[in-house]
Formats: structure tokens, sequence, C-alpha cells
């Protein structure tokens, strides 16, 4: 999915009036839940993780062997319409906070970071090329990442993957940021179909409750309906008629649980 913009608030830890506001509208019963007494976010079926690295190495076969030619084809379109390599490369995050080289085709212009270093996109970036917003609007600049999935680094369905350089300042401004690690990231996720691209700090802290919910709560059908919807929302199809349809979990089943609690820990550091 697309980076994330800059537009962090200088003072991320404190609450808004607008966040303080929800805090208290919380339900009392919420606090009652395990997860918002301070345990970490971690896998309940532990007993389905190899199956789905199992699963993951397979589909990601599959899947490569039918995309290759159009990425292929993507490749030689983006050399064709700005300079440089077809493909780049990144450093990114993996599980228990591994780095790992993630592999994307091209939608920016060539080392578009040489002169200001790392930094998140932002809405219109500039240093977006035509075809990559093409590419980005579709998803398709994502598809060279199944070779990550197939080296292991990366999983079907998880969190999105994050920069090393980003990670001190949203660990700053997410107290519970570094627990979506526990699981490999995703080529899409739960947050990836339904929340657009992070631009601030309360962004961030929202499409967190939804990694936070899916480390929880992964297992066989959860990971099905998100490869499901994947597909379908790439072909353009709204998110709500999936969710209705395939009983995705959004909205306040997953910002009630885990999205308050970011607050409340918030709360208590700011008091």
């Amino acid at each position: 999915m697309p980076p994330r913009t800059t537009d962090a608030p200088a003072t991320p830890d404190v609450l808004t009036p607008r966040e303080r506001r929800r805090l208290a509208r919380r339900p009392a019963a919420l606090k009652t839940l395990p997860w918002g007494r301070g345990r970490p976010a971690e896998p309940r079926a532990r007993w389905y993780l190899p199956l789905k690295a199992a699963a993951d190495f397979v589909l990601a076969l599959a899947l490569l062997a039918l995309a290759g030619p159009l990425v292929l084809l993507l490749g030689l379109l983006v050399k064709m319409t700005s300079r440089g390599p077809a493909f780049y490369s990144q450093t990114r995050l993996g599980r228990g906070g591994r780095p790992f080289t993630i592999y994307k085709v091209r939608t920016m212009i060539n080392k578009c970071e040489s002169l200001t270093g790392p930094r998140w996109s932002m809405p219109g970036d500039p240093r977006v090329t035509w075809l990559g917003r093409v590419l980005r609007a579709t998803h398709l600049d994502e598809l060279p990442q199944l070779v990550n999935v197939l080296r292991g680094d990366m999983s079907l369905i998880g969190p999105r993957p994050e920069r090393p350089e980003f990670l001190a300042e949203l660990e700053g401004a997410c107290s519970r940021y570094r627990e979506r690690l526990a699981v490999r990231p995703g080529v899409t996720g739960l947050a990836q179909v339904q929340l657009p691209a992070d631009t601030d700090i309360g962004s961030v802290r929202l499409k967190l409750a939804y990694d936070l919910y899916y480390v929880e709560n992964l297992g066989p059908r959860l990971d099905f309906v998100l490869l499901v919807a994947t597909g379908f929302y790439a072909l353009g199809v709204p998110f709500r008629f999936l969710a209705g349809l395939l009983r995705i979990p959004s909205g306040a089943a997953v910002e009630g649980t885990f999205g308050e609690y970011e607050d409340e820990g918030r709360l208590r550091g700011a008091a």
C-alpha cells in the first residue's frame, strides 16, 4: 500500500480534545477485556502459524506463476515511461523487527530520496509518476512482494511492513506499535483493504487498532476472507459491500477494542 505522509503533530503523546471525548464515551464493558489490561497482543491460534506459512508458500508460488508475465510487462512499461530501474528494493521490518529487503515495481522517480532522505509520501506526491499512480491505485506495484513471501520474509496476509527509519517516531506516538511485529507483515491485510493511506499520527493509530485486532484474531477464516476481499477490492468492488458479504471485522468491532486503549495509555502518560 502507499507510504505515509509526515505531517505528524509535534507532541503526539498528548490527546486532542476530540480524542479525550472519544475516550470518555468508551463503553465501560470494554474495560474488562483481557487486552485492555496491558497484555501485549499476540496470536491466540498459534497452532495455525506453521500451517499459515506453508499455505503462504504454496499460494505465493501459484500466484507468482500466474502474475509473472504481468510483472515483467509492468517493468517494461516503467522502463519505457521514466528513467531508472523497473523495480526497486527497500529495507523493511519483518516479524520481531528483523530487517529484510522488500521488492516492488517502481512508482516514483528514480532516487527520489537522494536529496531529502527517508520521508513518507503525501497526497498528490509529485515524486509519483503518472504510471505509478495507476499502479498504486490498483496495487499492482505490490506483486513483486510475492518473492518476499516465498523467501519467508512476509505473509500474504498481515500488517503493512514498516520502514526502520520511522519506527522510533511511531513508537513514540503509539505506545503499542511494536506489538504489530508479533507476526510476519503481509502483502495485504485487515487494515490495508479498508483504510486509506496514512496521512497523520491519528490515522496511524487507527490502522494500529486494525493490526492488533488481526494479530489477536488471525486464523484460517479471517485470512481467507481477507484474501478474497483483496482480489475484489483490486477490481474496484466497494469494501462496504465486501464487508457485509464476507463478514469482515470493521468499524466499532475493531476500533472499540484496541483503538481506545491506545488513547487510554496516552492519557495516563500525559497526566
